[in-house]
């Protein structure tokens, strides 16, 4: 189980969409749906917009949940409840895959991007033995099976662009021991092999999670991160799904940094804005009160941090606790507090 000291927030199922949806995702997005397209038999009103390209060059899907709720809220007249969900709705969030159809999830997505003439953002959680079997536990059967998932991923992927952040929790659950020492070594070779497959594509940067500054002891990730190969990706992510702030996160990516070449890393800052809870049993899973943080962007102002980005989809579930459902799912009454909570 997990220590309520180290300010961690545990990782949802497939992140954010179920087996599926994911796949009529996919469909939806293979059959030329784009960000300029129909945005769906049960959607009303226009597609949400991309952002300008140079503050953020990521892709907004116009079938992701929030959408999908802003539809439905507009539907039934709840013109005030609509307006808040599309805060989420007309910002860039991570596509997290799953295993079944990895390639034509991956395909989907970076193809609707480049159609945008957008950067599609995937996450990779897959790895044996994920969140050592507690709400997101699960993964890939064994190492062998990991490695198809990703060369599957990079197959999908091809030469378009995309940002894939790498297995969140992997390296800290080693460092904390979370994950059994038998497997230590086996992780190392996975996340060290992935790195190297997805970087050797053309258009493709990699970012490795390194935990949050809930973490009491960065000092010991380091060493790690070097060892699952964080040297030759393009950087590391941290506050992936968490709550510490935008302030906390950057001077503690910049102590990670120091260590590991003077790295550059992205914060992921959907569910940061009111920081992390305090109270309570589990302060990681659901806590009432927080609020969506900086809007997902590149102009960061600090040479170190590439991003902000919104790695974690707000408004989905971080598992069965505090009333919420299975983690990954959609909740919109907990969409709808970030949102209003941001003020």
């Amino acid at each position: 189980m997990y220590r309520n000291d180290t300010g961690r927030g545990r990782r949802p199922v497939a992140r954010g969409v179920r087996t599926g949806v994911v796949l009529a995702g996919a469909a939806l997005l293979l059959s030329a749906c784009s960000s300029g397209g129909d945005p769906g038999e049960n959607a009303s009103g226009p597609p949400p917009k991309q952002q300008p390209k140079s503050k953020d060059p990521y892709w907004v899907n116009p079938e992701g949940n929030a959408a999908r709720q802003v539809a439905a809220y507009e539907k039934d007249g709840e013109r005030d409840d609509a307006e808040l969900i599309r805060r989420i709705a007309r910002r860039p969030v991570a596509e997290w895959l799953v295993p079944e159809n990895a390639e034509d999830q991956a395909r989907g997505f970076t193809e609707a991007a480049e159609k945008a003439d957008r950067d599609a953002l995937l996450v990779l959680y897959n790895i044996p033995h994920r969140d050592c079997g507690q709400y997101s536990g699960g993964g890939a059967a064994d190492g062998d099976a990991y490695r198809a998932f990703v060369d599957e991923v990079a197959r999908g992927i091809g030469d378009r662009r995309a940002t894939v952040i790498l297995e969140p929790d992997a390296v800290l659950h080693m460092v904390d021991n979370c994950t059994p020492e038998q497997f230590h070594e086996e992780r190392y070779d996975l996340l060290d092999g992935a790195i190297e497959k997805l970087t050797s594509l053309k258009n493709t940067k990699v970012y490795l999670d390194a935990g949050n500054a809930g973490w009491r002891n960065p000092d010991s990730l380091w060493e790690p991160l070097k060892r699952s190969g964080v040297e030759r990706a393009d950087g590391f992510s941290v506050n992936v799904s968490n709550f510490q702030t935008t302030e906390a996160s950057t001077e503690y990516g910049k102590k990670l940094s120091a260590k590991i070449g003077g790295k550059p890393f992205v914060i992921d800052t959907g569910r940061n804005g009111n920081g992390p809870y305090d109270k309570g049993k589990d302060p990681w899973c659901n806590p009432p009160g927080r609020a969506l943080g900086e809007e997902p962007t590149t102009e960061t102002g600090d040479p170190l941090v590439d991003a902000y980005l919104w790695i974690k989809r707000p408004g989905e579930s971080d598992g069965t606790c505090r009333g919420g459902p299975k983690a990954g799912e959609w909740w919109p009454e907990y969409a709808l507090g970030l949102a209003k909570n941001a003020g």
